[in-house]
């Protein structure tokens, strides 16, 4: 499971014209999901996602209760290694990274975190401004 976590002024998703997900001052996270990935994994990263200490005076977000917009994204499994073309083999396909996508979001909920949502799938626009700029990638 990988993640880029960007410490954000606001942010916000629309899928065909509609806001889905917007946030304040908080943290945006792109999530991608592998073959391998599981339930394990996705509660990992709600955790460090959750604690991670990039906000204003090397805080987390769990300690001032600031905002997660969470969003899927397939292309963080991309391989651009060859070619000119990338591949997304290791991407893990919708019927396997949905559940998790939504798993990951709900174990943020369960550690009390207000999360905002994209549309699994669905063709979004994400409009962000990052704050610093920041952003950190996270891996397991």
């Amino acid at each position: 499971m990988r993640a880029v976590v960007q410490r954000v002024r606001s942010a916000s998703v629309e899928v065909d014209g509609t806001t889905v997900g917007a946030i304040d001052a908080g943290l945006l996270v792109y999530v991608g999901i592998t073959h391998a990935d599981g339930a394990a994994e996705a509660d990992w990263l709600a955790r460090k996602i959750w604690g991670l200490r990039i906000l204003d005076g090397e805080r987390s977000a769990s300690d001032v209760g600031a905002p997660v917009l969470v969003v899927s994204q397939f292309t963080l499994y991309g391989d651009a290694r060859k070619g000119r073309r990338p591949t997304w083999e290791a991407a893990a396909p919708g019927p396997v990274s949905e559940p998790l996508y939504e798993a990951v979001c709900a174990a943020l909920e369960g550690l009390g975190a207000h999360v905002e949502r994209g549309v699994f799938g669905a063709d979004m626009a994400v409009t962000s401004v990052n704050d610093g700029p920041f952003t950190v990638l996270l891996e397991r």
